[in-house]
Order: C-alpha cells, then structure tokens, then sequence
C-alpha cells in the first residue's frame, strides 16, 4: 500500500524533470494558429489527462509503486503542458497561476484514491467535497480570465469530470475492468466537451488572433 506522503509527492512532482522540459507539442505556439488548432490541441491534452490520470490510479489500487510513479510523472508533465497552452493565449502569469490551481484537483483525486485504497469514507466523502467545491474555484478563474465562459457552467463540467473520474476509481478499486475502462473513455469523451467550449469562448474572446 502506497502511504499518502508518498502518493501526493509522486502525483504533484514525479519524474517532470525527464519527463517534460517544456509545453508539449500539441501546446507549441507555431501549431496553434487557428481556432480549430487550439481546439484540438486542448483536446488532446484533456483527454491525455484522464488516461493519464486513470492509469496512475489504477496502479496505486494494485500497488504497484514504480508503475504508478511514471505514470504519475507522465500525469504532471500533461500539466505543464495545459499550463503552457494557457499561457500561450494569457501569458506567463495566467501560465504560473494555472498550474498550481491545475494541480490542486489532481491532489484531491490522489487523496480520494488513497482513502478507497484505507476503505476510508469520511476521507472518501472529504475528497468528493474538495473536488466540488475546486470545481468552483476553477470556473472563477477561467471566468476571470474570459468573461464567455460564466462560472456555473464551467463548475458543472468540473463536477462532472470529477464524478466519472471517481466512479472509474471506484471500478479499479472492485476489479471491474470492464466497468473501469467504460468509465475512462467516458471521462475522456466529457473532456471534449471542456476543450470545445474553451476553446470556443477563446476564439470568441480572440477572433483576431485565432481567425475562423
């Protein structure tokens, strides 16, 4: 069993340092040029997070320690590169505030994963309570930094990446493979729905910059 020093050092540090130096490719600001390129790129990066994600929960529920800390390096390295991607249209600053803010709902998920794996349900119930009210948090900063994307809508689709996500621990946790993998593709489907309204309010918010 994984302890949760461990866990929270892996899922917010891993191996960034190897893993990543800079924003990904999907991230890189001569890819992105129209609307459609940001689109996608945000795309890619949502939905390489849930995968990501789901597979450094699936290895802690197994304990398997070296597994989940790639994975889990490979987690914060799709960090930095969302982070890089919002950087790209608000800069640094929004780049440096996004990442720890970013951060923040991973370490919730780490902390409801670690509570499963105790069969703890006050620390289950307390992680679910954090990931809601971060939901919140998130749709206010994206709300400051673009005015088309009102708060409430952003914070249900927040909610709803983190009931899908949870639920998918939850399957891990029980062995229900099937269920499991069900359940990330369609947290991984529900990322483009993040990514197309981003994007979208994006454009909106830049039709100079992005073209049609």
């Amino acid at each position: 069993m994984l302890s949760t020093r461990i866990l929270r050092r892996t899922a917010m540090v891993g191996l960034t340092a190897i893993a990543l130096t800079a924003a990904g490719p999907a991230a890189r600001a001569d890819h992105i040029k129209t609307g459609g390129d940001l689109r996608v790129a945000v795309n890619l990066l949502l939905a390489e997070h849930v995968h990501l994600a789901a597979a450094a929960t699936g290895w802690a529920m197994m304990g398997m320690k070296k597994q989940f800390e790639a994975a889990a390096g490979g987690l914060d390295a799709n960090s930095v590169a969302l982070a890089g991607a919002i950087g790209l249209v608000y800069g640094d600053g929004a780049k440096e505030a996004f990442l720890p803010l970013w951060r923040r709902h991973i370490g919730f998920f780490v902390d409801y994963t670690t509570a499963t794996i105790r069969q703890d349900a006050a620390g289950r119930r307390k992680a679910v309570d954090e990931l809601m009210r971060y939901a919140e948090d998130f749709g206010a900063f994206l709300n400051a930094a673009n005015p088309n994307l009102p708060v409430e809508a952003v914070a249900a689709l927040v909610r709803e990446h983190a009931v899908t996500l949870t639920a998918a621990i939850d399957a891990q946790a029980n062995q229900d493979w099937p269920k499991a993998y069900e359940l990330q593709r369609k947290a991984a489907a529900h990322m483009q729905m993040i990514s197309d309204a981003l994007a979208g309010a994006i454009v909106k918010q830049f039709p100079d910059r992005f073209g049609s």
